[in-house]
């Protein structure tokens, strides 16, 4: 029994040999190390203060009284010798894909509440370590029972940039735009949903006020209905022609003192390239739309001129950018183009997964 209960390495007094004090310090050490609370460069739970009298449970009643919020350590508002790397203006920090429902102007219609993304940003001058990114968001409160629009951004980002004390500030702020759209020819009536963005960029005096439409249509390729017309006149060959689901994403800067709104927009786009996807189809509205398609076939070039023509003989508009990607049934890759107009979306470089993010999710 004795020998079950204790092998007989374990007796073996050459193979047991007592930690030196050396060891068991280091031990002690990692245990502390392990148990420790940083805060500010303090240890606390080594020799200030024992890890076993923390309080583990949350202090559901303890208020932060102005005393001890001011005790707080603030790392980004520290000193400039805290800054890691390169000692250089950051042209972007702030907040990605901040989410809320916001109240936002829709034309005739009264206000429609609508999720909405939110991305902001500020400059950040080469001596400051960094921002208090809440504050940001803390900016949109304040506009809580307010209808947005274009001028409501630029009010928000004037009060952002004064709480950070930055000289440059951007805002977009994305949502999907509901429009009640009529069937081609059963006369029914269903939701069309638009991706929008309204930005708001303001470079030190200079502000630039964009907004970005998704516009969702059906492309016809003209050579390919030409093809299946020959393969029926000269064969009797029954053959159709390729459409595919298409995208224009359509960027317009707003000057100052116009107003622009989305209804318009699709309008625009609507009448450059009238084979918009449908929400509500019977039969009927079937055999139109297919007549549609084929009385407006067109290349992804063709889409970027129509649309280009359009927003330019609106005469109403400053720079605006065309971007289309049509997604091929007929290969596997995507067809796509750009037309710009003005400086402002002028660029050498894309990028890399903008015209994969031309892609519609229903």
């Amino acid at each position: 029994m004795n020998e079950i209960l204790q092998p007989k390495h374990l007796n073996d007094a050459e193979n047991l040999s007592a930690p030196s004090f050396a060891d068991v310090q280091n031990a002690l050490d990692i245990i502390r190390r392990h148990k420790a609370v940083r805060v500010g460069g303090n240890i606390y739970g080594t020799n200030q203060q024992s890890a076993a009298d923390f309080n583990r449970s949350y202090a559901a009643d303890f208020v932060a009284d102005a005393t001890y919020k001011a005790s707080m350590p603030d790392l980004q508002n520290g000193p400039s010798s805290l800054i890691k790397g390169a000692k250089t203006e950051i042209q972007h920090v702030g907040i990605s894909n901040f989410r809320l429902p916001l109240k936002w102007r829709a034309g005739a219609r009264n206000p429609l509440v609508l999720e909405t993304s939110v991305t902001g940003s500020v400059s950040l001058e080469a001596s400051k370590k960094g921002i208090n990114m809440s504050r940001i968001m803390r900016s949109f409160y304040k506009y809580a029972d307010e209808a947005f629009d274009l001028d409501t951004i630029d009010q928000i980002l004037n009060s952002y940039i004064n709480d950070l004390e930055s000289f440059d500030a951007r805002l977009q702020l994305s949502f999907r735009y509901p429009m009640l759209k009529r069937s081609l020819r059963s006369n029914l009536e269903g939701f069309q949903y638009y991706d929008v963005s309204y930005e708001v960029i303001r470079i030190g005096v200079e502000v630039t006020r964009i907004i970005h439409l998704d516009y969702v249509y059906s492309s016809t390729c003209p050579c390919s209905l030409e093809l299946s017309e020959h393969a029926r006149n000269t064969r009797g060959q029954n053959a159709t022609p390729h459409s595919q689901r298409s995208v224009a994403r359509v960027s317009v800067v707003i000057e100052n003192e116009q107003t622009l709104w989305i209804e318009e927009l699709v309008d625009l786009c609507l009448k450059a390239i009238p084979t918009e996807t449908q929400v509500m189809v019977k039969r009927e509205d079937e055999q139109a739309f297919a007549e549609l398609n084929g009385s407006n076939p067109i290349f992804v070039e063709d889409a970027v001129r129509l649309i280009f023509e359009g927003l330019d003989g609106a005469g109403r508009f400053g720079d605006f950018r065309v971007i289309a990607s049509h997604q091929e049934s007929l290969h596997s890759h995507d067809a796509v183009s750009i037309l710009t107009k003005g400086p402002t979306f002028n660029q050498v470089s894309y990028d890399p997964r903008m015209f994969a993010s031309l892609i519609h999710a229903g």
